[in-house]
């Protein structure tokens, strides 16, 4: 796990870093756009696979401007991931997150974050790491957005499930809500929702997260069995009750 540590030791000055496990493998896939950073523990192919797709990271600063790097500074996903007992888990990291990569300029987390490019590259990685076997998807926030998309437009990955923790399934409705800037590069689910709402699937919303409003969610999904609402739970903080409700999946 040396090669790990260290990306972390480079990519998370500043931010709240993760003890990785010893028995997760750090792993950089190249793609046909970017290079997308992975820690993996694929013990039996036999056995269900689980990819943990990571949020839109740290896109803007406290200022509001977009940041210079969007690797995460908070811990959500990867303590989620790295706390998952199943035999196959992968903590996945967005587009130009803990990478060095010359494509990466600061359009690919805001308004280009859910990009063509950006959900192919995800795609990539995702088939090259499950090689034809059925994966559960799981997305945080605009990593929910990424498993949509690639689980509506790429028919040739087996998506048993998709569960989303604080998921933007509804780039437009968020955008309206907060009155943001749409973001004009970026594709929708809403445009794909028919498709989604076939695939099995679990929605777990923070009662207090006040970025992604649970109503956004109800909306979009329409279904109050496929919702669970974490008490307590804001954008980031208060899931680790959660845990073994998600680990389950």
């Amino acid at each position: 796990m040396k090669n790990g540590i260290y990306v972390l030791a480079i990519f998370c000055c500043g931010c709240s870093s993760v003890t990785v496990p010893d028995n997760y493998k750090y792993n950089e896939i190249q793609t046909s756009y970017f290079k997308i950073a992975t820690w993996e523990k694929i013990t039996d192919y036999s056995q269900p696979l689980k990819i943990y797709i990571e949020g839109d990271g740290y896109a803007f600063n406290a200022s509001g401007r977009v940041s210079r790097n969007p690797t995460p500074h908070g811990t959500l996903m990867r303590e989620l991931a790295f706390s998952d007992e199943n035999a196959n888990v992968v903590y996945m990291a967005r587009p130009c997150q803990y990478v060095i990569d010359a494509k990466c300029v600061p359009d690919y987390w805001s308004t280009a974050r859910f990009s063509p490019e950006a959900v192919q590259s995800q795609y990539e990685a995702i088939k090259h790491i499950i090689k034809g076997y059925p994966v559960t998807l799981i997305g945080f926030s605009g990593g929910a957005q990424i498993a949509g998309l690639v689980a509506v437009k790429y028919s040739d990955i087996h998506v048993a499930k998709l569960v989303t923790i604080a998921g933007n399934l509804d780039v437009k409705g968020w955008t309206d809500y907060h009155r943001l800037a749409p973001l004009d590069k970026s594709d929708d689910l809403r445009n794909y929702r028919e498709q989604y709402l076939a695939f099995k699937q679990k929605h777990y919303v923070g009662e207090n997260d006040d970025n992604i409003v649970p109503q956004i969610t109800e909306n979009f999904i329409n279904n109050p069995s496929l919702i669970v609402k974490v008490k307590g739970a804001s954008h980031n903080r208060g899931w680790k009750n959660a845990f073994s409700l998600l680990h389950s999946e």
